[in-house]
């Protein structure tokens, strides 16, 4: 399988690290890769608190030698979605259901915005005979992971949603659980997501994995052949169909959220090309 790949493609949460906990053998196995096999290494990741740049730091407090360039988020993605569909000629705004990272990969782009962090403690007044007011220059609502999600949010996003003719409805991903820490997993975006569908009745603009748009970015441009790149990750959903869906080889980790069980219970059009317990499993 290594001769035949010149590219790998990593998901981060359950394949690199678990909440802030480096996997044994990660850093030891990206130099085997890189240094040893002359590959080419990119990290791709659902999570959307964190642009590009705070990955990059991420990265480098668990001691890992990462360019920024290698490194795609879905908060990322949500910006070049936009980016390549020309929305800051619109002159509209985006609201946001998310976190930090969101804002950051906007801002890169020129694009205003409104909610986010800046939204978390607020409540919608509730009292008879009141309607809650919304900037009419929402042209996209960007639904991401947030871990201070609330009514106040969820009602901002609906009016723009339903009440803003052509606002766009865009979700990071739709993933179902995230490693928050290395001791459990706890809800993900799918909630905040299925939460925004539920009272608009739409169905989102999905970036992320198993999105083709992160893909798509890197093939145009690197010039590279997707039979040449092996897509790596823990989650058959996502990942796994990411790969399947986008001429990638894959290969299934059991580091994260999908154990050997699930795996060989699973339908046979979602079994990756191959498994194995970890990314350091290269090495063996």
């Amino acid at each position: 399988m290594l001769a035949g790949i010149k590219t790998f493609i990593f998901d981060c949460d359950g394949v690199v690290w678990r909440g802030d906990s480096l996997i044994d053998g990660v850093k030891e196995t990206l130099d085997y890769l890189r240094k040893d096999l002359g590959k080419r290494v990119f990290f791709v990741t659902n999570n959307s608190t964190k642009s590009r740049e705070q990955y990059l730091g991420k990265f480098t407090k668990l001691g890992l030698d990462v360019e920024a360039e290698e490194i795609f988020s879905s908060s990322f993605a949500a910006a070049a979605y936009l980016e390549q569909t020309q929305f800051a000629k619109t002159g509209k705004k985006v609201y946001i259901i998310g976190e930090q990272g969101i804002e950051e990969e906007l801002a890169l782009i020129g694009v205003p915005y409104l909610g986010g962090p800046s939204d978390k403690a607020k409540v919608a007044d509730m009292s008879p005979g009141s309607a809650m007011p919304h900037d009419a220059d929402v042209g996209a609502v960007v639904v991401g992971f947030d871990r201070h999600v609330n009514y106040y949010k969820m009602q901002y996003a609906q009016l723009c949603i339903n009440e803003n003719p052509g606002c766009l409805f865009i979700a990071t991903n739709l993933d179902a659980v995230t490693h928050l820490t290395d001791a459990q997993e706890w809800a993900g975006n799918g909630a905040m997501v299925g939460a925004i569908r539920g009272c608009t009745g739409k169905d989102p603009i999905v970036v992320g994995k198993p999105s083709s748009l992160m893909i798509d970015y890197i093939v145009d441009k690197y010039g590279m052949a997707p039979s040449e790149i092996c897509m790596v990750g823990d989650r058959m959903d996502t990942d796994i169909m990411f790969g399947k869906n986008n001429g990638l080889q894959t290969m299934l980790v059991l580091s994260g959220v999908t154990t050997e069980e699930k795996l060989l219970a699973a339908d046979a059009t979602s079994q990756p090309d191959c498994y194995a317990e970890s990314m350091a499993s290269f090495m063996a």
